[in-house]
């Protein structure tokens, strides 16, 4: 069957980059695209909408041993919390961070983000992978607004896997604030030009105000 999933340029350094600051991939590339194609041709996952009807999500069981990309605050972790002003890609404006000793944010917002640093915060094995697609029309969209090239190779498959989050349930977490924050810049700030909505930003504050990214 063709292909209906492809690895986006964007994900790569989640199996990479030894010092990613989200859900670290140690799996082939194409053993891990695969794999993905796979489970949906056999019916065993199905597409799930996401924040835009050009996001969609895949819940798979975490097939790779990747280890949770967040964690809860804590009296006891608290004090381990970091931050910083981060960009993912030249492309984005910096935004301010705050960590617990491991996470990462991006956009062009002075906006709260924390992390907990993976050293001092050990995180356990996840049972999900959250397998976050975007469709091929608004990955060249951005490409174009960013300057980056087409993606030629894959211009035939309709869905990028443009990030992999492990975590404990089969459902999507709220995103974190300074991102929707970022997409509302649009395109040319490595946004996706989704505008911010005030019921979502405030769902998504409530769960990052106990939670924070490892890195």
């Amino acid at each position: 069957m063709p292909r209906q999933f492809a690895l986006d340029a964007f994900c790569l350094r989640q199996f990479d980059d030894p010092n990613y600051k989200g859900t670290q991939l140690h799996h082939d590339k194409a053993a891990f695209e695969a794999k993905i194609n796979q489970l949906f041709d056999d019916n065993e996952v199905t597409l799930v909408d996401g924040y835009a009807p050009f996001c969609k999500h895949l819940f798979v069981p975490n097939f790779v041993g990747a280890r949770l990309s967040s964690a809860v605050i804590t009296a006891d972790n608290a004090h381990l919390l970091q931050s910083d002003y981060v960009s993912r890609v030249p492309a984005e404006l910096p935004v301010y961070d705050t960590l617990l000793p491991d996470a990462c944010s991006h956009s062009s917002v002075r906006s709260l983000v924390r992390w907990f640093p993976v050293s001092q915060v050990t995180p356990a094995v996840a049972q999900y992978l959250d397998v976050i697609l975007y469709s091929r029309a608004q990955i060249e969209a951005e490409n174009r607004a960013t300057g980056h090239e087409p993606d030629a190779a894959n211009a035939d498959v309709p869905w990028g896997i443009i990030s992999v989050k492990a975590q404990d349930v089969p459902h999507e977490l709220p995103m974190n604030p300074i991102t929707m924050m970022r997409n509302a810049l649009g395109k040319d700030e490595g946004g996706s030009g989704v505008p911010l909505t005030r019921d979502a930003y405030l769902e998504a504050v409530a769960y990052w105000s106990k939670n924070a990214v490892l890195q």
